[in-house]
């Protein structure tokens, strides 16, 4: 239980330093439409979080039943996870978009509605995020029981969730500090992170592969 909650702090982290559409859209909302604007987003991308880890789980449960060539599929999701680590550590590029600040009309329960609907879309329709559910869920399916994945991206979505709340809390802030000396500090930290999880995986997988020998 310990291990499965370290990697989902792991994964946790990993996915709130993720610098992408997200993170620009959140700090936008806040700051044109106040905290109820920012969380309204970040409910959205929630929910969208939520839903992508159960059908990829669901998704990963019925293949791993199926195919029985679980070793490849362990090597690839390792692989996979290590290739994004290495992206993000060497070749990601960082692009700063400038946010204007306007005046904070009352935010309405339509405008809330209208903004949380647009928060599940945009990470919903992001191919990053569901790449990054999909694949951690193929590779933690061949070594970790159900309760273990579980209670790994039960930790991973509350960390996201704490990390979001604090974005919207401090917009204006973090909007200063997100230079592209920062960011690609950032990407370097997620890269490294990812490097080593799949590494960990990696070797998860060979593991297996022995015991089952």
């Amino acid at each position: 239980m310990i291990e499965a909650i370290w990697k989902g702090l792991a994964l946790g982290i990993v996915l709130a330093l993720s610098v992408g559409p997200i993170i620009f859209t959140i700090i936008k909302q806040s700051l044109t439409s106040g905290h109820k604007g920012g969380l309204s987003f970040v409910a959205g991308v929630w929910l969208s979080d939520l839903i992508l880890v159960i059908l990829s789980n669901v998704f990963t449960e019925w293949v791993t039943r199926l195919l029985e060539y679980k070793k490849l599929i362990g090597y690839g999701g390792s692989s996979f996870l290590i290739a994004l680590g290495v992206y993000f550590f060497f070749f990601k590029k960082v692009h700063l978009k400038s946010t204007a600040a306007v005046h904070l009309d009352d935010f309405s329960v339509h405008d809330m509605l209208r903004t949380f609907a647009s928060g599940f879309i945009i990470n919903t329709l992001n191919p990053g995020v569901l790449a990054f559910w999909l694949g951690n869920a193929t590779v933690l399916a061949l070594t970790h029981t159900l309760k273990q994945r579980i209670i790994i991206f039960s930790t991973c979505l509350i960390i996201n969730m704490g990390a979001d709340v604090g974005k919207v809390m401090m917009a204006g802030k973090l909007r200063k500090r997100l230079t592209v000396h920062n960011l690609s500090i950032i990407n370097k930290i997620s890269g490294g992170i990812l490097i080593a999880f799949g590494i960990a995986l990696l070797y998860g997988v060979i593991f297996l592969e022995h015991r089952i020998r």
